[in-house]
């Protein structure tokens, strides 16, 4: 488990930089040079992720069940999946009406995800897993929002045909994760 919570340090403490010490981030940004700065995010989060993942897997087998999920939860995950993958895609297709209803859909997507995993999952590992990716994507969702708001960000309508592109790529890419490659990559099959 110490594996696990380390990843999560570094992953998400770096990834916390703009919301508890932005003007200390600046100043690294301006004395190392963004793209050195970028490439130390990017190591850090890297080295966090590798960690996380291994972490997980070591704590996975001997991990404390906390609780036993429902029947249910487990199709209220991949019900609540499908919403994240689709969040997370409007992230990225422009002019995505869903991404200016939401602002920040890759955020509230992580949010959405974390929910689903905990509900269906009842492990002291998943608890500090997912419950520690909900907590940090809260946190980072409500700067963001405040950060829109004060330096006076708008956004984008977008359009409808934007938003069936994002809805079909989504589909198409939880169809695959869920059905397919999950059990491959993570040793669980969502749906049996």
């Amino acid at each position: 488990m110490s594996y696990l919570v380390l990843g999560l340090l570094f992953f998400l403490g770096i990834h916390t930089l703009r919301i508890v010490a932005d003007d200390w981030r600046d100043a690294r940004v301006a004395t190392l040079g963004l793209m050195t700065w970028k490439g130390i995010y990017a190591a850090v989060s890297l080295a966090g992720l590798a960690l996380i993942v291994w972490g997980f897997a070591m704590s996975r087998g001997t991990s404390v069940d906390l609780w036993q999920p429902a029947t249910w939860s487990h199709h209220a995950a991949g019900l609540l999946t499908l919403v994240a993958f689709l969040l997370i895609v409007a992230s990225y297709v422009p002019s995505s009406r869903i991404k200016g209803l939401v602002g920040h859909p890759m955020v509230a997507g992580l949010m959405v995800w974390s929910v689903g995993h905990l509900i269906a999952n009842g492990r002291l590992a998943d608890l500090v897993l997912f419950g520690t990716l909900l907590v940090w994507a809260i946190a980072e969702f409500v700067s963001l929002r405040k950060r829109d708001k004060a330096s006076g960000v708008t956004q984008d309508p977008g359009s409808w045909s934007c938003d069936i592109v994002t809805v079909i790529i989504a589909v198409v890419f939880w169809y695959i994760f869920a059905l397919h490659l999950h059990y491959a990559l993570i040793g669980v099959a969502p749906f049996g």
